[in-house]
């Protein structure tokens, strides 16, 4: 059996590669990616992704993004996310924003990837998934990157907020808001700002 056909076993279909991914099943990476690119069995994507597409009844189905996220940081440590997800809260928000969000600890900037944009975020640390209660302290944390009027937003902001577990809300905003955003959501609950005090 030739080098790049034992390749093609190697992989499954709707995952992503990097290059050197590959390299540990070729002697010849450079040129079979070259080739399998050619006979579209692999896509060629941004930065040193490559794609192998997966079939379904509807046609070929593009990469999951988090595939894509995980393959370019080489790692799966990271939040996923998008200022759309705010919509869902009730609290107003409407936009759609064309990009999604990605908390990690190793790289920062916007990058395209299959043809998608995702604004990557360096953080210290994030959960490892979307709640509501984090989704409220993430939109206060960028309230200065949302399209809505600020003061009805925080108006429903806070009506939402009285509406949830004060103390999970309280515990995310100290472990992933920023000072202003903890300040405002310590408001709901006054005695817990005086024990801190003492």
């Amino acid at each position: 059996m030739k080098q790049l056909e034992r390749l093609k076993k190697r992989l499954k279909a709707g995952e992503v590669y990097r290059r050197s991914d590959l390299g540990k099943w070729s002697k010849s990476v450079d040129r079979h990616l070259r080739e399998l690119v050619e006979e579209g069995f692999l896509q060629k994507l941004q930065n040193g992704l490559y794609y192998y597409p997966k079939k379904t009844v509807f046609g070929t189905a593009p990469a999951e993004d988090r595939k894509l996220v995980q393959s370019f940081l080489k790692e799966d440590n990271f939040l996923l996310t998008s200022p759309n997800a705010y919509n869902k809260l009730g609290v107003g928000a409407t936009q759609l924003y064309n990009q999604q969000v990605v908390y990690n600890r190793k790289r920062h900037g916007v990058f395209t990837l299959g043809g998608r944009t995702f604004d990557f975020q360096r953080k210290l640390d994030f959960p490892r998934k979307v709640t509501e209660e984090f989704l409220l302290v993430d939109l206060l944390n960028n309230l200065d990157r949302v399209a809505e009027d600020h003061s009805a937003l925080l108006d429903r902001v806070y009506n939402k907020a009285t509406s949830l577990d004060h103390k999970k809300l309280l515990l995310t905003a100290r472990k992933y808001g920023k000072v202003a955003t903890q300040k405002f959501f310590q408001t709901l609950v006054p005695e817990e700002r005086g024990s801190n005090a003492a």
